[in-house]
């Protein structure tokens, strides 16, 4: 069964290469969607994908790269679309 997540990552993620890291990420676990900064502390992505891929890139979201400091992650489940053809930094 494929999930669909809304995600918001805030803290010290801009600038630092979580939007490349997640989209890195995403293609490993084969999902779908797009990533993008939406201001200053916060980065703003849409993944779709198998259930349990989905929920283990939630999870990597958690910690995000080396370089980045993650304060919080909202997640808001959403109804798939299969819209994505792959995955892309906006």
């Amino acid at each position: 069964m494929n999930k669909r997540a809304h995600i918001f990552i805030r803290g010290d993620v801009v600038g630092v290469g979580f939007r490349s890291w997640i989209a890195s990420n995403a293609k490993e676990l084969k999902l779908t969607g797009w990533v993008k900064n939406a201001d200053q502390r916060l980065v703003e992505a849409v993944i779709e994908g198998s259930e349990e891929n989905v929920k283990q890139m939630v999870e990597r979201c958690n910690d995000g790269p080396e370089v980045a400091w993650v304060e919080k992650v909202d997640v808001q489940w959403e109804e798939v679309t299969d819209e994505f053809e792959g995955f892309e930094v906006e």
